[in-house]
């Protein structure tokens, strides 16, 4: 029998509050799956909260609660853990940051910013920079590297989600960089792709009327072990949505814009060739 991983109770809030829900757990006699049994759940989501590897959702901090009859403690503390989890990051997207670590499949609609997960260095800058135009350095600078520690999801060694990005043309076309930055941006997205990493679709500006055209950035999860989420990002808000009759909207919503958009292969070539343009000073102004 392998030899179970010991919980370092001291090394943060979370592997203190996994720590606790280990021993409460096995206090009551139960299994990892007889604790989420009853619950949305898998057995692998409750094991990596008890690891501190991820956060508890209320809903499941609730069950557990009730089930092991802990008077509301673990429903109480996880707000606690959801903080010391954020770092860098809006409250708003704490659950996200952590979603798209386990995601199974990740699809995202961009129609004005291209997704954090497949930025380079200098576009996150950028984007931070116009949303907070008065955050001091060190500020800046936590928020892009929070901003990078995301995009690493497609580095790591580790199965990685199913990505899929359906990209306005106009993100093409209009840079908000510089144009040898704005050829190394396309040339990332690029390379992910040839990499077999994501799959890259462009919407034609003059596509017409389209699904989710009155939505901002939209982004879609699912999971082995839990429910689908939506994520719908505005400026300074986002709102996440885990009602199982709204994510099937939204992902059948999702499927009608990948109708629409161009094939991923025409779609590769036309990143790469706007790459190019930047390059050689013939983009679009």
């Amino acid at each position: 029998m392998a030899r179970r991983k010991d919980i370092d109770g001291s090394a943060g809030v979370p592997t203190f509050y996994g720590k606790e829900l280990r021993y409460q757990r096995e206090l009551a006699g139960l299994t990892l799956q007889q604790l989420v049994e009853g619950s949305f759940y898998g057995q692998s989501h409750l094991s990596e909260i008890e690891h501190g590897a991820r956060r508890m959702p209320p809903e499941l901090a609730e069950h557990v609660d009730k089930v092991l009859k802990t008077n509301g403690f673990f429903t109480r503390c996880c707000e606690d853990v959801r903080k010391a989890k954020r770092g860098g990051h809006a409250e708003y997207f704490e659950r996200v940051l952590e979603a798209e670590k386990y995601a199974e499949s990740i699809e995202e609609w961009a129609p004005s910013v291209i997704p954090g997960l497949l930025q380079t260095e200098p576009y996150a800058r950028a984007v931070v920079q116009t949303a907070h135009p008065l955050v001091s350095d060190a500020e800046m600078d936590e928020k892009v590297s929070a901003c990078m520690a995301r995009a690493c999801l497609f580095e790591s060694d580790h199965k990685t989600p199913e990505y899929w990005a359906i990209l306005h043309e106009s993100l093409l076309r209009h840079p908000i960089l510089p144009p040898e930055a704005a050829a190394d941006q396309l040339d990332h997205i690029s390379a992910l792709a040839r990499r077999r990493r994501i799959v890259p679709q462009v919407l034609p500006w003059n596509c017409g009327p389209h699904p989710l055209m009155a939505v901002g950035l939209t982004k879609i999860m699912t999971f082995p072990d839990a429910p689908p989420l939506a994520y719908l990002e505005s400026q300074y808000s986002g709102d996440t949505i885990d009602d199982p009759a709204l994510v099937r909207k939204y992902r059948k919503a999702y499927d009608w814009l990948r109708a629409a958009a161009l094939p991923p292969e025409v779609s590769l070539a036309m990143i790469q060739d706007a790459a190019e343009d930047y390059r050689n000073g013939k983009q679009s102004r």
